[in-house]
């Protein structure tokens, strides 16, 4: 396999808005960022991605953008952008940036005059359709943020595409005149010494209007997707050295190894969602189901067994959209520091690029929602209003206890940096709620304390430096049967690594005799301090404990590792 920077690098994901206020306004920005990248140097990462900065007018917190080429106000400004990035790049650290280009904001220029007129310039740069003949949109088509993705304009007698928020147009990709403007403006931004981009749902962008009305597969994975982005690629990507990673919701391997793989010359990596949805029912996010890891363990290896020598994944457990990984897939009460180290394990030890959302690194939380004035986010408030108040199919409860779970607003609470008022965050009103448990989860304390969750991530960034079977180790499930166990080996020549995870709050005995032979493995990392090595390959583990073996030069019989 070829060695790239993007396959070996730890990428750290900023929410700029609740990573570091530098001014008092409550609202993080970009001066905090700089302000805080010896820290991001000492954790040990090789590239941050930002989460969009641009100016906009916040209807969705950013990703509705209203000028491409300039930064929010309530960020900062061009220089202290500058500023940023001379200050990533003296560290050794790259940066990726935020490509929010399926849709802008109705605020936009483009908009504005896309809306007045059918023959202008701007007419075609968005997705505009007549009435239906007996009146209404154009099909029946639903917004992921609830309601119509349809929005009628007088001035053009016509309704224009919006996939996500009706100040969030869907741009028309199959204009050549809006791909040249999207081009142009990605390379802006590499001259000012961007060193990649994370694509924002870029599997939406080339729609079909079929046969079907109702059907999501016409705009997830539409048919000029690929022409799109081999275009994209030989007009701006190619020969940069860039990570491009491109989120890909409903994406299987198979598309991901035709996005990623290199011969095909579009995208780097892929955000892939299905492990997101495990915990989801029939009806979708808010229905809600109990985490199960067996589910997790199959998706996982899937994708792993799927992409090896033939793609590159992203790996992730959570992120600005997504819940708290320990309060989601480990236990927040009892466990918290356990299951975080543990569900590192997961991130880093598997086969890809691992990305780590702010705070993750300190094992934050989900915030404890009480009700709706403590929500910030367009997503849940829509669903709330759909769901709950229109069309009564949730209860106030469950919907409740829906978003306590699973609502974006848990990622983004301010970053929890001391036990001082507001976590350290803002010397002013923070935008949105500080979660209560800053007082004793904050990355000041995890700093001195050598058992922290901070100090294990650190640890592991550095382990990965040292060996390539992290990087580039084939992927071999252990016990794929087992109701409580997620582990594996990873193979790279003679090297092996064994990880072996317990997801159970109850004491779990696992025998890994006939793998790892006495003498034949040390001890790499391991979440309890104070778990010690088994000459017998024998081993009670207690809850949400995990530990990674470790063997240079290890020749081995085939095993019957099925755990029966």
């Amino acid at each position: 396999m070829e060695r790239q920077w993007w396959k070996e690098a730890v990428v750290y994901q900023i929410y700029p808005r609740s990573f570091q206020d530098s001014n008092g306004d409550g609202i993080g920005d970009l001066a905090g960022i700089s302000s805080r990248l010896d820290y991001l140097k000492h954790l040990g990462v090789d590239v941050l991605w930002i989460s969009p900065f641009f100016k906009s007018p916040n209807d969705d917190n950013g990703y509705d953008i209203s000028d491409y080429r300039e930064i929010m106000t309530e960020f900062g400004t061009m220089a202290e952008f500058d500023e940023l990035v001379a200050g990533i790049h003296a560290r050794g650290m790259k940066l990726v940036m935020d490509l929010v280009v399926n849709h802008s904001s109705d605020e936009h220029a483009w908009f504005q005059a896309s809306r007045q007129s059918r023959t202008n310039p701007w007419a075609d740069y968005y997705i505009w359709k007549d009435p239906r003949p007996e009146g209404g949109p154009p099909n029946d088509w639903k917004s992921i943020f609830s309601g119509s993705a349809w929005e009628y304009v007088p001035e053009r007698g016509q309704y224009y595409l919006h996939l996500f928020s009706p100040k969030q147009p869907d741009l028309n990709w199959d204009n050549p005149a809006v791909r040249r403007e999207i081009h142009e403006m990605m390379k802006f931004w590499l001259d000012k010494g961007v060193d990649g981009f994370r694509m924002d749902v870029i599997n939406l962008i080339s729609k079909a209007f079929a046969a079907d009305p109702e059907g999501e597969d016409l705009y997830f994975q539409g048919p000029r997707l690929h022409e799109y982005l081999q275009e994209m690629n030989r007009n701006v990507l190619a020969g940069r050295n860039l990570l491009t990673v491109g989120e890909c919701p409903g994406a299987s391997p198979e598309d991901a190894i035709d996005f990623t793989s290199p011969e095909r010359g579009e995208l780097t990596m892929i955000f892939t969602f299905e492990h997101m949805d495990l915990d989801s029912g029939p009806g979708g996010k808010w229905d809600f189901r109990e985490f199960a890891m067996p589910a997790l363990r199959e998706n996982l290896s899937r994708w792993q067994l799927s992409l090896h020598e033939r793609g590159w994944n992203s790996l992730y457990l959570n992120n600005h959209d997504q819940p708290r990984m320990v309060s989601r897939f480990g236990d927040d009460r009892r466990y918290p520091k356990e299951s975080a180290k543990l569900l590192a394990h997961v991130v880093h030890f598997l086969e890809g690029t691992p990305y780590i959302y702010q705070g993750e690194e300190l094992g934050m939380t989900n915030l404890n929602i009480e009700g709706l004035d403590d929500l910030r986010d367009l997503e849940s408030i829509n669903a709330w209003h759909d769901l709950v108040e229109a069309r009564s199919l949730f209860t106030p409860e469950h919907m409740m206890e829906a978003i306590r779970r699973k609502g974006r607003d848990n990622a983004r609470t301010p970053m929890q940096w001391d036990d001082s008022p507001q976590a350290g965050f803002t010397t002013g009103q923070p935008w949105i709620r500080v979660n209560p448990n800053y007082q004793w989860i904050n990355a000041a304390q995890q700093l001195s304390d050598p058992d922290s969750v901070l100090q294990y991530y650190r640890r592991i960034l550095s382990l990965r430096r040292e060996l390539p079977v992290m990087v580039y180790g084939r992927f071999e499930p252990l016990f794929p049967d087992h109701p409580s166990l997620f582990a594996w080996e990873r193979i790279l020549g003679e090297e092996r690594l064994i990880v072996v995870n317990n997801f159970s709050a109850e004491p779990t005995p696992v025998d890994l005799s006939s793998i790892a032979r006495q003498g034949e493995f040390e001890l790499f990392l391991a979440n309890y301090s104070d778990f010690r090595l088994s000459p017998e390959g024998r081993y009670e583990l207690r809850p949400y404990e995990g530990f990674v073996l470790y063997n240079e030069a290890h020749e081995r019989e085939d095993q019957d590792v099925s755990g029966r």
